[in-house]
């Protein structure tokens, strides 16, 4: 157990406050008096007072204290976050008694709805120090789950007040009784608060309930049998669908029931990674998976574990060895990045083969352009051209630019479908040099599309790698152009006479709507230029389809540098 002087008796005399005050207010509710009122109200201050005191020592045990390790520093912070909720909870207390106040008969609160209330939340205020102190997961659960119980015993009380409420008498009283069990109610809120910093103390990562038992249930169905103490689960990032993403392993010198060391693809599916968010996007992602899986074995993670739970599932997959190729570009050999790409266009040469289908087949990109025009513009109002109109000379508003594209796209169809990878980014793709292979992870958005969106999102999202030194750059423009001859390649060899004039749709697409993701303004509005330049020329064309040239110089990679060993081949960290 790990104990910080003065801040644990800080803390014990917190929770202690917290739990007479619960005690007293729920006295008062029985028997209201003025002594009863003025206790609670007094010792209001003081527990406001400890709250502070904790979190000052939080704050400055964490910036003064070098020695502190990981753990520590998670129980500090977790210390403070139960400390702000068990102040809250104490306010929450004191507003029951001002509700109190504006009941004309105060025997109209029945005992035998706030007792079972009063009762659910004493017995997790006595849970907290033991589960603190012994790291105790099932207590923490305990207290996060009772704000399930506290919800509906609320919901119960709210229910039979509103049907009593019909009759038109006592209105007044009955809806300050629903005020009174909202309080109760949102104590429990609090509580979830209080039990998930208790998980977050154990662990060392921030989960919600619902994302743990997602976790405990997904790693039981993977063959997982041990206590979830026994793993360490580190977040590696939140998607921008809201999809919660971490890395689950084994915690060192921990053994599971069959007797093997931690490591990845080990029984029990640790050494992975774990996917949370809604259920119809993981099952998405799950089906494509095992689609890819049956198509090409070994490009994709291995499925480890599954569960479902309302709206929400998880998934627990195999974690790839290797780099995602945005490394390879910035940090990699010249060898390497050489043999990666190599090995990237053979792959994608391979499955575009396989599961080539004709069309024709109707495109999207500018429909996809304008639904997300409203996000842009969020995070740069300024990205929205007006329109111009001189003697019938001008420039086309944004809006006009992408319907005249989107008439103009709807006589392009794709001469065939493939099987993509639907969110081709530069970051989705893992390089594992050992094994001379590139496998491919966030498959959510896979689907038979147009390659050309595969396309457009590869060139797009190397485009925008925040690097700006000349020499880093020149790598990304010769992937982009090796990328760009591979495809124009694949496309002559299939006779799409149109590739050119799709391509520049979904590249106006992609630059315009990458500019979401970039805050900084001068290369969100490079961006934001290009796209409306491929747009213009896209308009401006009068001849056949068949005729137009993309104009390459758009992404700068249209050079001629030819990649050569004495390129500088690593970026200092």
């Amino acid at each position: 157990m790990i104990t910080f002087e003065g801040l644990s008796e800080n803390f014990r005399f917190l929770v202690l406050e917290v739990s007479g005050q619960l005690r007293a207010t729920h006295e008062f509710m029985r028997a209201p008096t003025r002594e009863l009122f003025d206790r609670i109200t007094g010792r209001d201050d003081y527990i406001d007072n400890l709250k502070t005191i904790i979190e000052n020592k939080c704050f400055s045990r964490i910036h003064t204290d070098n020695s502190l390790d990981r753990r520590e520093i998670h129980r500090i912070r977790a210390i403070h976050t139960i400390a702000v909720n068990l102040e809250r909870i104490a306010d929450f207390c004191v507003n029951i008694l001002g509700q109190m106040a504006h009941l004309s008969d105060p025997g109209r609160l029945r005992a035998d709805e706030y007792d079972p209330i009063f009762a659910e939340i004493a017995a997790s205020l006595n849970r907290i120090i033991p589960a603190l102190e012994k790291e105790d997961l099932p207590a923490a659960l305990a207290i996060c789950r009772s704000e399930y119980e506290l919800d509906r015993l609320y919901e119960a009380v709210f229910h039979r007040t509103l049907a009593e409420m019909s009759d038109g008498r006592s209105v007044h009283d009955r809806i300050t009784t629903i005020f009174i069990f909202r309080y109760l109610e949102r104590i429990g809120d609090s509580l979830l608060n209080v039990g998930e910093a208790l998980i977050f103390s154990v662990l060392g990562e921030k989960i919600k309930i619902k994302q743990f038992e997602a976790l405990q249930k997904t790693l039981s169905t993977s063959g997982f049998g041990d206590s979830l103490s026994d793993i360490d689960f580190r977040s590696i990032w939140g998607t921008r669908s809201g999809c919660r993403i971490g890395r689950v392993e084994r915690v060192r010198n921990a053994r599971s029931s069959t007797g093997d060391a931690e490591g990845g693809g080990a029984p029990g599916g640790l050494g992975s990674i774990y996917k949370q968010g809604n259920k119809k996007k993981i099952l998405k992602e799950r089906d494509n998976i095992a689609r890819w899986s049956t198509l090409f074995p070994n490009l994709v993670p291995e499925i480890f574990g599954y569960h479902e739970d309302d709206d929400s599932a998880a998934l627990l997959v195999e974690f790839l060895q290797g780099c995602t190729l945005d490394e390879i570009v910035l940090t990699g050999d010249v060898e390497i990045l050489q043999n990666a790409m190599f090995v990237l266009l053979q792959t994608l040469h391979e499955i575009w083969e396989k599961t080539a289908t004709p069309g024709p087949v109707a495109t999207d990109f500018m429909r996809q352009m304008r639904s997300r025009m409203e996000a842009v513009l969020q995070v740069h109002p300024g990205l929205r051209r007006e329109g111009v109109d001189l003697c019938g000379a001008g420039a086309l508003s944004t809006e006009q630019l992408i319907d005249r594209c989107e008439a103009i796209e709807k006589t392009l169809p794709a001469p065939f479908t493939v099987f993509i990878h639907g969110d081709f980014n530069v970051n989705n793709l893992v390089y594992d040099h050992a094994r001379q292979a590139v496998r491919f992870i966030d498959l959510y958005r896979s689907r038979d599309c147009d390659y050309v969106q595969d396309i457009s999102v590869f060139l797009v999202s190397n485009y925008r790698l925040p690097v700006f030194e000349p020499a880093l750059r020149e790598r990304i423009r010769w992937v982009m152009r090796e990328f760009m001859l591979f495809a124009t390649g694949v496309a002559a060899a299939r006779g799409d006479a149109t590739f050119q004039a799709r391509l520049a749709l979904a590249l106006a697409r992609s630059l315009y709507t990458s500019t979401r993701f970039e805050l900084n303004h001068h290369f969100a509005k490079d961006m934001y230029l290009r796209s409306h330049y491929l747009m213009e020329r896209i308009v401006a064309h009068r001849g056949p389809w068949e005729n137009f040239r993309l104009p390459v110089e758009v992404l700068d990679c249209g050079c001629n540098a030819i990649m050569r060993e004495e390129t500088p081949c690593a970026l200092a960290s």
